[in-house]
């Protein structure tokens, strides 16, 4: 096995895109400024179901890949513990069997995982190498400033799209204003009742029916409430 081309354990997606990249970024400069390394995986936890992942050969990603499928390896342990995760010698070290087949299969003789933790969010660092017992000062040299840096990045990341996506809410909400108020005024006029009473009545339309309640008060809009007195009278009660 030799260091090559990104493999993305995860497909990317829209949400998944930008973390993946990060993470690609991470290994790649890890394998660079870590001695006897041949390759690294990095993966995200964020208590979602999407766990991006990254890493530098294919062979470093089917070592990812059966330790997520069976919740047990390196990875799982470091993301629990919270701290570095230590298999110097996988040829004598025996605590994740399948892990460790996998790894000797592919020439790797040791491997080290790093977790970075922030808030709800946890980040680890995998590193290997064909030697034995070449790792264990990693977590405490470039790599450590490395993912604390792609750590802060993507709660920076994750704080921007949030906001993006409530900025987008409160723009769609903007826009629905005037013809919820419009169906409210049509409401009040059949049934005789104030403004609250009336997005009461929109309200449970749109749970009722499972609709959203700007579409409810497009459809009241449109009719001009023509037809819906009998209904907006038992919805009223």
């Amino acid at each position: 096995m030799t260091q090559g081309h990104m493999t993305q354990l995860d497909q990317e997606t829209p949400e998944s895109g930008l973390p993946a990249r990060r993470l690609s970024e991470l290994a790649e400069e890890a394998v660079r400024c870590t001695a006897h390394c041949c390759g690294a995986v990095a993966t995200v936890r964020d208590g979602s179901d999407a766990r991006p992942s990254a890493a530098t050969h294919p062979d470093l990603a089917a070592l990812a890949s059966v330790q997520r499928r069976s919740g047990v390896g390196p990875i799982p342990a470091a993301e629990e513990g919270g701290l570095p995760v230590d298999a110097a010698d996988l040829l004598r070290d025996r605590r994740w069997p399948e892990y460790r087949a996998l790894a000797l299969d592919s020439g790797v003789r040791s491997s080290v995982t790093i977790p970075f933790r922030s808030a709800d969010l946890t980040i680890t660092l995998s590193l290997y190498s064909f030697r034995v017992g070449t790792l264990q000062d990693a977590p405490h040299g470039p790599v450590r400033a490395l993912g604390d840096l792609a750590t802060t990045c993507l709660v920076r990341d994750r704080s921007y799209r949030a906001a993006l996506t409530e900025l987008d809410q409160m723009g769609a909400a903007l826009r629905t204003r005037p013809v919820v108020d419009q169906a409210c005024g049509i409401v009040m006029h059949v049934l005789g009742c104030d403004a609250d009473e009336a997005f009461t009545v929109l309200r449970r339309i749109s749970q009722t029916t499972n609709r959203k309640l700007s579409d409810v008060a497009s459809a009241v809009v449109e009719r001009r409430g023509r037809g819906l007195e009998r209904e907006l009278t038992a919805l009223k009660q």
